[in-house]
Order: structure tokens, then C-alpha cells, then sequence
């Protein structure tokens, strides 16, 4: 980019990756330049969309973000909330702990474990049966440096098949739409993945990992400024939300950004110019083009990998089926149960509305909704012990929510800054370090920013 001129530099995508770049870039950037945000669907928030059943807000992907980040600090999420003065508007779900439902019988998930993988046997219960003397200290830590391993792999190898199947299972595949024999440690639980470099046994990782989840979250989230006051600061919940819903994350970072918004039209191709990109936008038929000088690239890897035929991107997905049906939970309802067993996998309890999640769901994408939405409130009364006709409900489906977290495909995850230096990729299906969430599609956002900044 050329100084004393005004630039011009183009997000492409307006999913939260991209809205959370342009907040970072119009932070970093001169006031004068020119941000456009251009978003094909004629909608900005990608995945994130509240809408409406029975009266109350429903959301159509992710209900709420972890409040604390990786490192034990405050979240990307929580950050960018608070950047867009939503401080106030951070909400935390009822901290009653999460539960199992295994044959009708509802048990408390084991205390003490990390998406399913314990840290004390001995608070396992009748859950599982672990072979507990697997997990001896052999001389040197569980992974090499660098090294990434499935987590069903790892976990049999220490805990025996019994943990894994009852357990680990259920819970992480459940969260990561896969099975945890071919689930990457890495991506999955990436904390466990760096105290197993360090650790000998995994009892002593697991605890480990913990032990930094639970640091105080007193230093701001990746990015930005961290405020004077205001809810969420060193808060302990472990989930947080936006009252009123997601959308109004969205909007909030779409003002915040100041950016123009380009919607409706696709970004059908980019083309290298003296002094930055041209992007072809709109129908074949009816061309238009627009010329920039730099592009933050935020739209999912698919699409990435069409314009960008060169970079390496995942190119092997999950699909993921929520649920929503407007019946008020009963009052011994735990706020989230795992389902052992059973087609849904996590059944939520909202206020006058219970939800439902299926994940590595592709085999149900051409099940009729109705027949959908009967297979899971018979799973939902079965396991709540209710007894109720099917209310009024929503499906969503998601073909390719998540790419596959094994490692092969973590291992085509690109980093932001790319061969060109005046183009950079966001998205939660960048290498990030962490799976691909809210957390993660923010943080990329972050980074990208950084990196086109540093770059200019």
C-alpha cells in the first residue's frame, strides 16, 4: 500500500472471523481507510443467527462462547464483546453441572474431567470401569514435541477400551462430530495436547490442563483493549452469552467496524493487480469488479480453495443437526445432558425451550425434518423421563459446519499471513490452535488483522 493515499482494503466474508477483523483492523488502521466487508449471502453473522420459536429467541447456531481463553485469560469472545460495549450484556448459563443420561438413568458427568477424559479414576463411578494401571510413568512425557495422536488412541492406551467407550466417546465426539478414535488431540483439546509434551502419565496431563483452564481470567482477551469495569472480568463461568442473541454480537461488530457492507453479491474471483487485488464480484452475466489494495480472505475453506487455488486448506467435513422445540424444561432438567447411546447426543434446557445437537450428523441430511424431529423428541422424553406429544419445533441442519478434526486435516490448516503480503485468511478452519469455534473464528479474525497490519 502506497502512504498518503488513501487504502482501501476489502473482508471477504462477513461471518464473525471477518466482522471480528474488520473491528481489529479499524483499530489498527488509519481513520481514512476504506474497509468494505462483502458477505454473498445478503446476510452478515455466517453461523451465528438468532431467530424465533414459540415467542423466544432461538439461536440457529452456537448459543453462547467460553468466557475464558486457552492461556487461562479472558476469551477472544468476551474481549470482542466487550470492545463493542456489550459488557453489560454478558450473560453466564445457570452453573448447575452437566449430566449423563445412559439408559433412561440420569448420573452426574464425572467430576474432574476434561471433555470426558478423567483426571482421578476414582470418581468415575459406575460410569466406567478404567484400567488404571496402564497410565505408569515410562520415563518421558506422553507426546513428543509436536507430536498430535487420536484421542481414543491415547486415552485406550492409559485408561482401557471401557473410558474411552462410555466416556470419552459420547462427550467428545458428541462436541466434535467424529469418533475419538480419529479425533486429533490437538484440536480437539489442544490444552491436554501441551501438558501431554510435558507430562509422563495422563492422569498427570489431564490435571495439569485443568489446572491452567482454571487460571484466573484477570488479563484482557488477544487484540483488545481491556476495559476499566464491566461484567465478565474474572468471572468463573465456564459458558458465557449475549443477552438478546448472537445477531446482536453481529451488528455490533458490523457498526463498530465502520466498514461499508457489500451483501448479496459473491466474490466470484481474485486477480493479482500493480498494487493489490481485483475481486469480480456479482453474476456471471453481469460482472462487476472492484479494486483493493489489500484482502483479509474470511469465508469457509471450500470457498477459500476456489479463489485461492494454491493454499492448502481442510477439504474433508462434518455435518451438525440442532434441534429446537418450545417446551418448558422440567424443573429437574439439568442445563446440559449428555445422552449415551441414543441418536441426540447433548440435550439443552432453556428457559420454555429444550434443544438438541447431533453431530457428525451427514447421515441424517436427507431424513424428512418431520421424521427428524420425532427421532429426537422420543430420545429427549425418554431421557428426561417426560411424557409429551411433539411441540412445535425447528430443524437446522449444517452440511459442512466443521471441518474433520482428525489430524490429517488439522495438518492442512493454514496460517493467516500467506505468500502474498497484502492477503491474509481468517476463519475457525485456520491453524488457530484451537477446534473450530466462536473462540477460534474470532481469534483468526484477530490475527489476520495483525498480520495485514504488521505487512503494510
Amino acid at each position: 500500500m502506497v502512504d498518503g493515499v488513501r487504502k482501501r482494503v476489502a473482508v471477504i466474508g462477513g461471518g464473525i472471523a471477518g466482522l471480528a477483523a474488520a473491528v481489529r483492523l479499524r483499530d489498527l488502521l488509519p481513520a481514512a481507510t476504506d474497509l468494505i466487508v462483502y458477505e454473498q449471502s445478503g446476510v452478515l453473522g455466517g453461523k451465528l443467527r438468532t431467530g424465533e420459536l414459540g415467542g423466544a429467541a432461538v439461536e440457529r447456531g452456537a448459543e453462547s462462547f467460553l468466557t475464558s481463553g486457552p492461556g487461562g485469560g479472558e476469551s477472544a469472545a468476551v474481549a470482542l464483546a466487550k470492545r463493542l460495549d456489550l459488557g453489560t450484556a454478558l450473560v453466564h448459563p445457570a452453573s448447575v453441572p452437566a449430566a449423563l443420561s445412559i439408559g433412561g438413568h440420569l448420573t452426574p458427568i464425572p467430576g474432574g474431567t476434561l471433555v470426558g477424559v478423567p483426571a482421578d479414576l476414582g470418581r468415575l463411578g459406575s460410569v466406567a470401569h478404567p484400567d488404571a494401571g496402564r497410565d505408569h510413568d515410562e520415563g518421558h512425557p506422553l507426546l513428543a514435541a509436536g507430536e498430535d495422536v487420536a484421542v481414543g488412541a491415547l486415552v485406550r492406551r492409559r485408561y482401557g477400551d471401557e473410558v474411552v467407550d462410555r466416556l470419552v466417546d459420547p462427550l467428545l465426539g458428541g462436541v466434535y462430530a467424529g469418533r475419538a478414535d480419529g479425533l486429533s488431540l490437538e484440536v480437539t483439546i489442544p490444552q491436554l495436547a501441551e501438558t501431554a509434551r510435558v507430562e509422563h502419565t495422563l492422569r498427570a496431563a489431564v490435571r495439569a490442563a485443568l489446572a491452567k483452564r482454571a487460571r484466573p481470567a484477570a488479563q484482557p482477551g488477544p487484540g483488545f483493549s481491556a476495559p476499566s469495569e464491566g461484567p465478565g472480568t474474572g468471572s468463573s463461568a465456564v459458558f458465557t452469552a449475549i443477552d438478546g442473541g448472537m445477531t446482536r454480537l453481529v451488528a455490533a461488530a458490523a457498526a463498530a467496524s465502520g466498514a461499508r457492507l457489500s451483501l448479496g453479491l459473491p466474490v466470484r474471483d481474485l486477480a493479482r493487480t500493480a498494487h493489490g487485488w481485483r475481486l469480480l464480484l456479482g453474476p456471471a452475466p453481469a460482472p462487476q469488479t472492484d479494486d483493493v489494495d489489500a484482502v483479509v480472505l474470511a469465508v469457509p475453506p471450500f470457498m477459500a480453495k476456489t479463489l485461492l487455488p494454491d493454499v492448502e486448506t481442510p477439504d474433508s467435513f462434518r455435518a451438525i443437526v440442532n434441534g429446537h422445540f418450545a417446551f418448558a424444561p422440567p424443573e429437574t432438567a439439568p442445563p446440559i445432558l449428555g445422552v449415551i447411546n441414543g441418536t441426540v447426543e447433548w440435550i439443552f434446557a432453556f428457559p420454555g425451550r429444550l434443544s438438541v445437537t447431533i453431530s457428525g450428523a451427514d447421515r441424517l441430511l436427507a431424513t424428512p425434518r418431520e421424521e427428524l424431529a420425532d427421532m429426537m423428541w422420543r430420545d429427549v422424553t425418554a431421557a428426561l423421563g417426560i411424557a409429551a406429544p411433539l411441540p412445535a419445533w425447528q430443524i437446522v441442519r449444517e452440511r459442512r459446519a466443521t471441518f474433520a478434526a482428525v489430524p490429517a486435516q488439522n495438518a492442512r490448516r493454514p496460517r493467516a499471513a500467506t505468500k502474498w503480503q497484502n492477503l491474509v485468511l481468517a476463519g475457525d478452519w485456520t491453524a488457530t490452535g484451537l477446534p473450530a469455534t466462536i473462540e477460534g473464528a474470532i481469534r483468526s479474525g484477530v490475527t489476520a488483522a495483525a498480520v495485514l497490519n504488521r505487512r503494510s
